[in-house]
């Protein structure tokens, strides 16, 4: 047996190095005379053996790169070694490979002009190289776009706030509020767009499994679009096949979701015409229905060299797209991998000039009526009996000015008790007192944050160490809430949040017994301080805003209770809505409170006796509220 010190004498490491090494080596004169070339040519760029030998090497290198490549050549004639000279080299088939080779200049040892060229393969690092910086363009254009798409709602808001403190007339104010929430609005959905796509890509978003009434759900779906549709002159629609209306079970939130994106998209793209949304089974299979939704618009279209591209992250169709619609670019993104995630598939087919259709394919179970409860993640259970939070002792925990000016009025509002704590280390030592009934805690604090607080409160030896916790935190994925829930709290609303949220999570957690509301109850209903506010106190526009409402309530009245009669709780949800706002104004607010409460149960699904319970309820201290305004002193 040879030993190795014979094998390296006799050169033999030759053949194993050289002629079948992995590495393509060649051996040409300082004028590229190609003289030598191993056996791993063939392999990489498909020459046979000996097949270049006598042929010259700037022949095979791509032509537009050819002055640079000689410059660096001559380099390497200068230097006994230079490394890491990067080239394209034509193989046989005529397309062109990205080599890299470290030369030995064989002149500097033998005295003889040559250079052995060691080349590697580096067309896959390219290709890397190349789609990491296509896509870290794409992150760079996706940055812009959000940061264009976050700074406009946030001037306009600036800027009607400006505004507000000039002193505007009460209709100036009207528009610049209006303007400022749905300014508030967008930035809202530009975050959770961010936010779903970082909760999908991490791995770490949840699904729900509870039953659902597909034709209701599809029904809300369009009815939430109607106003935006005729505000555009487009005609939306519905179909949904028979075997389609019943009960199923699988996520109803997430298919929300994704039908609204689809449903927004068509809207903001399609100028004339319409839209409409099918619903049909694809096929079935075991225990499961694959649902079939169709979302057709007769919109711009896309064109076809684009279309691969509208699901990518961080793109749409074209830049320009988002310069003149607007948006992140990721609703798309979002919705096939929620659609993914649900073992399911979208397509799309479009046309320029004619429209787009979405397809999108998703298996749900068949389900009963038994299998329709409530959302096993944290949702607020339905409150259909009036309460009052009234002397309710709440602790706010909140270092931010502005969020503790709005959760403190709302509480004001509703005639609760408040105490603030400006970090956690303050919230503990006040929750030694006893006497709070619940803590509103925000997260992110100086001093103590919120999880340390919560889990001092829940270690100390009060009575009240179970005293129910709620976080207010911007932070609200899954993770967070689990976060939240293992620190020792109760519950978890993410900012910003609506009134009518924070109002359901604290009787949630109040304990406090249902209070009918007793019709009979003398009290003053009426509360003109707002509109005084506004006003600056100007009785002419206030009487008129009274003999306004003196003279649309009536009607309104008739018409809930002809609703309530023909118990189509649609119709009656949307009276009750339309009044809500002025009910706002003239200072009912425990009427608008109720107001809530019936779009919540129409909107979640409606019982008759409890609607019917509230809308009388809602009717009569209406009428009682027309009776005091008729001879209130103004």
């Amino acid at each position: 047996m040879m030993t190795l010190h014979e094998y390296v004498k006799k050169g033999l490491f030759y053949k194993s190095v050289v002629e079948d090494g992995s590495d393509i080596i060649f051996i040409v004169d300082y004028n590229g005379l190609i003289l030598y070339h191993n056996h791993s040519v063939e392999e990489t760029l498909g020459y046979k053996p000996n097949s270049l030998v006598g042929k010259t090497f700037f022949d095979f290198i791509l032509p537009e790169t050819l002055p640079e490549f000689r410059e660096k050549y001559q380099v390497s004639i200068s230097k006994p070694f230079h490394e890491s000279v990067e080239f394209r080299f034509l193989t046989s088939e005529g397309s062109y490979k990205y080599l890299e080779f470290n030369s030995i200049n064989v002149k500097q040892k033998e005295n003889i002009e040559g250079l052995i060229l060691d080349c590697r393969d580096i067309t896959q690092r390219k290709k890397d190289a190349e789609e990491l910086l296509r896509a870290q363009k794409a992150k760079e254009q996706f940055l812009a776009n959000v940061s264009h798409e976050i700074r406009t709602p946030i001037n306009g808001i600036a800027g009607m706030v400006t505004l507000l403190m000039e002193n505007p007339t009460p209709q100036e104010q009207g528009t610049y509020l209006n303007a400022v929430k749905s300014a508030a609005e967008n930035l809202k959905v530009i975050i959770n767009d961010i936010l779903d796509l970082a909760s999908i890509e991490s791995g770490k978003l949840k699904f729900e499994w509870i039953g659902f009434d597909i034709k209701d759900l599809l029904t809300s779906i369009i009815d939430s679009f109607t106003v935006q549709s005729k505000s555009k002159g487009l005609s939306i629609s519905l179909s949904v096949d028979e075997q389609v209306d019943q009960i199923f079970v699988g996520d109803p939130f997430r298919l929300n979701q994704i039908l609204i994106n689809l449903i927004s998209n068509a809207l903001k793209f399609t100028h004339s015409g319409s839209i409409s949304l099918r619903c049909a089974v694809e096929k079935q299979q075991e225990k499961k229905t694959f649902l079939r939704f169709e979302v057709q618009d007769t919109g711009i279209g896309i064109p076809s060299s684009k279309l691969k591209k509208i699901f990518e992250s961080f793109s749409q169709a074209d830049a320009s797209v988002t310069r003149k619609y607007g948006g992140t670019g990721l609703g798309l993104t979002i919705v096939k991998q929620l659609v993914e995630l649900q073992d399911g598939s979208i397509s799309v087919n479009s046309e320029e000039g004619k429209g787009t259709t979405f397809n999108v394919i998703i298996p749900y179970a068949v389900g009963s009526q038994e299998d329709i409860g409530e959302s096993t993640s944290f949702t607020h259970k339905k409150n259909t009996e009036l309460t009052s939070i009234k002397d309710l002792n709440v602790l706010l925990v909140e270092d931010n000015d502005i969020n503790r000016l709005y959760a403190t009025s709302i509480l004001k509002m509703w005639e609760c008790n408040t105490e603030i704590a400006e970090n956690g280390f303050v919230a503990v030592e006040k929750s030694k007192s006893g006497k709070f009934d619940v803590v509103l805690m925000d997260i992110q604090m100086p001093v103590m944050d919120g999880y340390e607080a919560t889990k001092a409160i829940r270690q100390s030896e009060n009575a009240k160490s179970k005293i129910p916790i709620i976080a207010l935190t911007a932070n609200a994925n899954a993770s967070d809430i689990q976060k939240c829930l293992a620190s020792g709290m109760n519950d978890c609303i993410a900012k910003p949040f609506s009134p009518e949220t924070l109002f359901s999570t604290l009787i949630k957690y109040s304990k406090r017994k249902p209070v009918p509301a007793e019709p009979s109850q003398k009290r003053n209903l009426i509360d003109l301080t707002y509109l005084k506010k506004v006003s600056n106190n100007d009785k002419g526009f206030i009487t008129e805003i009274v003999r306004s409402f003196l003279d649309s309530t009536p009607k309104t009245l008739q018409e809930i209770k002809s609703q309530m009669k023909s118990e189509d709780w649609v119709k009656l949800e949307k009276e009750v809505h339309k009044i809500k706002p002025t009910l706002v104004m003239i200072g009912l607010h425990h009427l608008r409170e109720l107001a809530v409460q019936i779009e919540k149960e129409v909107t979640d699904g409606p019982t008759p006796k409890t609607i019917s319970i509230l809308a009388n309820s809602f009717c009569e201290q209406l009428e009682l509220a027309l009776d005091e305004l008729r001879t209130t002193e103004i």
